[in-house]
């Protein structure tokens, strides 16, 4: 009896040890877990492990089947025919069908507060004609459709789930898929564990966990320690400091984001637009990529970075005119101009916004820097509880969804409160173009004005970075900066 459970005993240790379990630190506490509400790009960090989508793109920014298997484009591009995969479930047990994707678009449509209406702000109507088939119409051609269901907009979630859940489905997350939502614990962890009867097979991993580690130099010594195996960002001081360390490396690979300062056109003082266009005249973005980044960023001069399909060379990167701002104030009639710049914690964040402060000083404004939450200044800048905000964006495969919802009238990341109706124009007129040189055109045209406008004051393209234990293998590095672990192994 005696031999039989130390038999069992060495049986249960062998399994505990053989189970994976990966734990991710990430920069701050995902906010919102539901993918019609979400604004944040750490809430895709998780939520892409959860949900499954209609459609994926791999690290080539190609669009790959998911969920669809295939599509066809018809009816002079108002008409997009999905043939699903069958036999997927949510983790609740419930089929993933076209009634389910059709439940799904049309909530991210409709749902009080949802953050993907302006994405899907052309569908005119979604039909499940049977359990396999989906098929949208549009109201007018809307190139970006693909690039837009490959994230956010196009995660299925459970509608029983959803429904039954209510306002509360953030907390309590059902989608169909590689892994399912246990539970999360405000500021400390989101633990997740493998969807056994995942439909491409079951994760190689058994657990992740993801940690918020606002601070960077806290980040960076929980990899040190080992007690995270991959983090991201890295903080560009703390690269040199990871690959001395023979079981860990860093790696840094092409963005599609830009950071940058909204200002609240809504009030004083960013109510002046010539206070607007002189706050961005005093930042010098080749000082700030030199200072603060060491070198590892791209100088901004617009929402497209370099290597990407809008990218363009006629849009430049503004020169810092110390001289050019005073005299903007002066025209404004405005002299010790003060505001408060509103901030997320971390080194590399406290930094900028000093460095910010020091360079708009220079030509006569005040600055006081308050640091809060990332979720809190997340809901400050929708509500415009701000005066400005460090507050950049994580990039899109397509360019509309860099500029679009950011610049258009009421757009749902247009933090500024910014409206221009020639703007609104030209960005709808992007939106039905094809060829990508004719929309390069027009968005160069739309944002000479935006530029002048200045309700947002472009600084870096920043790269995505990891640090990550050697032991672990299979993540590819796609460029929207989102690890897909499903691949991932931990030996």
């Amino acid at each position: 009896m005696t031999r039989m459970l130390l038999s069992i005993s060495l049986m249960l240790a062998l399994t505990t040890a053989a189970a994976e379990t990966l734990t991710v630190g990430l920069d701050a506490d995902p906010p919102r877990l539901d993918p019609a509400l979400s604004t944040a790009f750490v809430d895709r960090q998780v939520m892409n492990q959860i949900f499954d989508k209609l459609v994926d793109v791999n690290e080539q920014l190609k669009i790959v089947p998911m969920v669809a298997k295939s599509w066809k484009v018809t009816n002079g591009g108002l008409t997009y025919t999905f043939k699903l995969n069958t036999g997927i479930k949510f983790t609740d047990g419930t089929p993933l069908d076209a009634a389910a994707v059709k439940y799904s678009i049309e909530r991210n449509m409709t749902l009080e507060g949802s953050a993907r209406k302006g994405e899907l702000a052309s569908v005119k109507d979604v039909s499940a004609p049977d359990a396999s088939t989906v098929v949208i119409t549009l109201k007018a051609p809307y190139g970006p459709l693909l690039a837009v269901l490959s994230d956010r907009a196009g995660m299925i979630v459970s509608p029983t789930a959803a429904k039954k859940a209510g306002a509360d489905f953030a907390n309590s997350p059902v989608g169909s898929g590689p892994f399912s939502f246990v539970s999360r614990k405000r500021q400390d962890n989101v633990t997740l564990k493998a969807n056994a009867s995942y439909w491409r097979g079951k994760a190689k991993l058994d657990t992740l966990v993801y940690r918020p580690f606002p601070d960077g130099d806290v980040r960076v010594a929980n990899l040190l320690s080992g007690a995270v195996q991959i983090i991201t960002p890295v903080d560009p001081k703390d690269i040199a400091t990871i690959k001395k360390n023979t079981k860990l490396d860093a790696t840094t690979y092409q963005g599609l984001g830009f950071q940058g300062v909204w200002m609240n056109v809504t009030r004083p003082p960013f109510n002046n637009k010539q206070v607007r266009q002189a706050f961005s005249q005093t930042l010098d973005r080749e000082a700030i990529n030199k200072v603060v980044f060491l070198n590892t960023v791209k100088p901004a001069g617009g929402p497209f970075p370099p290597g990407t399909p809008a990218y363009s060379p006629a849009i430049k990167v503004q020169n810092a005119d110390v001289a050019a701002a005073q005299k903007k104030l002066a025209q404004a009639g405005k002299s010790n101009v003060s505001f408060t710049l509103l901030t997320s914690p971390g080194a590399v964040n406290a930094q900028l916004a000093q460095l910010y402060q020091a360079m708009a000083s220079q030509a006569g404004f005040n600055v006081k820097i308050e640091t809060v939450e990332f979720g809190t200044l997340l809901d400050r800048a929708d509500k415009r509880n701000y005066d400005a905000v460090m507050l950049g964006w994580s990039g899109r495969p397509d360019p509309d969804g860099n500029i679009y919802d950011f610049f258009h009238t009421g757009g749902v990341n247009n933090q500024a409160g910014y409206a221009n109706p020639a703007i609104d124009t030209l960005l709808e007129k992007a939106r039905a173009q094809n060829a990508m040189s004719a929309r390069v055109a027009t968005y160069n045209v739309a944002l000479g004005k935006i530029l002048d406008d200045a309700p947002y004051a472009f600084t870096y393209f920043s790269s995505n970075t990891i640090g990550a234990s050697k032991a672990l293998s299979g993540v590819p590095l796609v460029p929207d900066g989102i690890l897909r672990f499903y691949t991932a192994d931990l030996k």
